[in-house]
């Protein structure tokens, strides 16, 4: 399948059929929507090459030998199933090899509801793919000579403050896109939250550390978001508009925005779904403005795919390359390992992985991978490359942890190689299974912890009020008849007893899978309550308002 200047999906199979060829002819070629024809080898032969022309001389960036195309040979097919079994309403994938763009294609549907199919240019959530691209905006002010890498980050944000004294004082830029500052994600402080960047940056110094500085590898969003931070600080503008002057508009990156809310004013935008209860259901999308250089960034693969070729290209672009957005050795830089990921060598194709600034560095059947994932709320994303082979690729689907983009990835990978395919459906399927089954072992482990017989300490009302932290925002309980709902960023969680003064939280949207245990104070009181939202450290103590206690006094 080669994608036209036009957006129109040509498919040329090249191989010969007893002497005819199969083509897959454009609506502008026929009065349909396109379908095969047959037709005789001589006038099969002359269409083909009028089509190849326009294609071909129309778009540079798609003129491609056709024996790499025929290497893809049974790909759409196996695309199709795979979609069908994870139950993935859409998906788009983009290859760039040798410099161009080698394949580009949509697949499903980007709104069930309306029918609409995936194409191209369909937008998507890229998620933490993001952060490549805010990596890349702090080696542009690397290279304009006005940051370093390894100077103290206060050195550029004076009021930059963490819980650690050691930490506020010495990490640097560096440490910040690579997920080595010892500070764990605490991704409910800023998920779902109205709170402005600045609000977040400001709240840092209220979360607790889990490990030393540099000692091992924690991700973390708001680091990448206080890169944001950093870059708005020394370029003077909104992060997000440096990356669209010095990045996007110069790759011709028109169809990338930085909102959902942008996303939604396109012609070509994908809704977002998630399984819920076995069923693919159309949920809301996710604003994440506020941390939007750790994962805001929403494109499609057709854009997508002349980032991949700035990074193969090694900071040059332009059809003769000879434009350029950065340097070489910083480029180099931002793709060199930081810190290793401390992670089960699981299979012999891969390797232990490790991570740059911004981007996963690993291998696959013995060549450098260059790869970064990303996930938001309906949205699973992958961009992917093997610098040395001068292969990339991106895949884009809508579908929450949707798990298809890797078993996708790695059998175009196989495909290009000439390597015997590995079949990572089979792979990805038990994965899932011993997933499932250890999620199914721990939920009967904790049921084995409730005290039956047991009933809370106070009338339910007692526990009404709101509850505050001083990072983590505000849980409002309040009653629903005879249940308690507690209010979170804007979702509510219905409360369900669990044993004494603790309750469970169920909101099929945005789980959070730790109990909520309600203290009573010297008084006799309600006064605060504790909940374990980041799992590598103690619980987060929410302590009741204020007004709350006076009203009640």
């Amino acid at each position: 399948m080669i994608q036209s200047p036009r957006g129109v999906s040509v498919r040329i199979d090249c191989w010969k059929r007893v002497g005819q060829y199969a083509l897959t002819i454009p609506p502008f070629f026929k009065g349909g929507q396109g379908g095969e024809a047959r037709m005789s080898s001589r006038s099969a032969k002359f269409v083909a090459f009028v089509i190849l022309f326009g294609v071909f001389f129309a778009n540079p960036s798609f003129s491609q030998p056709n024996t790499d195309l025929a290497k893809l040979k049974g790909f759409e097919p196996f695309v199709q199933s795979i979609l069908a079994e994870y139950k993935v309403p859409g998906v788009a994938i983009a290859v760039v090899k040798d410099g161009k763009v080698l394949y580009a294609q949509g697949f499903g549907f980007r709104d069930i509801q309306a029918g609409l199919k995936v194409t191209p240019h369909t937008l998507f959530g890229i998620g933490s793919c993001s952060k490549a691209f805010t990596a890349l905006t702090m080696g542009l002010l690397i290279d304009e000579g006005k940051l370093e890498w390894n100077k103290p980050l206060r050195t550029y944000l004076p009021t930059f403050q963490l819980s650690e004294p050691l930490a506020t004082e010495i990490l640097t830029p560096r440490d910040l896109v690579s997920h080595r500052t010892g500070l764990p994600r605490h991704d409910k402080v800023w998920y779902k939250s109205t709170l402005s960047r600045k609000d977040l940056f400001d709240r840092l110094r209220y979360l607790d550390f889990s490990r030393g500085i540099r000692d091992i590898y924690q991700y973390n969003n708001l680091m990448f978001m206080t890169a944001g931070v950093l870059v708005e600080t020394v370029a003077g503008i909104p992060w997000e508009e440096f990356a669209r002057r010095r990045i996007l508009e110069p790759l011709g990156m028109s169809e990338t925005n930085f909102s959902v809310a942008d996303s939604q004013k396109s012609a070509d935008f994908s809704q977002p779904y998630q399984e819920i209860e076995e069923k693919i259901e159309l949920i809301p999308f996710c604003n994440v403005d506020a941390i939007a250089p750790a994962g805001a960034i929403n494109s499609s693969v057709s854009d997508i795919a002349r980032w991949i070729l700035l990074n193969l290209n090694k900071g040059r672009f332009g059809e003769k390359l000879d434009k350029r957005i950065i340097s070489e050795a910083v480029l180099a830089q931002i793709q060199t390992p930081q810190i290793i990921v401390p992670e089960e060598w699981k299979y012999d194709e891969l390797f232990y992985g490790s991570y740059a600034m911004g981007w996963r560095i690993n291998s696959y059947r013995g060549r450098l991978l260059v790869a970064h994932g990303g996930s938001i709320d309906g949205f699973t994303a992958l961009v992917s490359m093997l610098p040395k082979d001068d292969i990339g690729l991106v895949v884009l689907n809508n579908l929450e942890s949707g798990p298809i983009n890797y078993i996708l990835a790695y059998n175009i990978y196989d495909r290009l190689l000439g390597l015997k395919p590995v079949d990572w459906d089979a792979r990805t399927r038990s994965d899932l299974a011993k997933s499932r089954e250890a999620a199914e072992k721990a939920r009967i482990e904790r049921e084995k912890e409730r005290k039956s017989g047991t009933v809370p300490s106070h009338p339910l009302k007692d526990y009404t009020g709101d509850f505050d932290h001083p990072a983590y925002g505000r849980f409002a309980i309040h009653l629903d008849g005879e249940r308690l709902v507690a209010d979170f960023h804007g979702l509510a969680y219905a409360l369900s007893h669990f044993h004494y003064d603790t309750f469970k939280l169920k909101n099929p949207l945005a789980e959070i899978d730790a109990p909520m245990m309600f203290l009573v104070d010297s008084k006799g009181d309600v006064g605060s309550l504790n909940i374990k939202l980041e799992p590598t450290v103690k619980e987060i103590l929410f302590m009741r308002a204020a007004a709350k206690s006076a009203e009640k006094k």
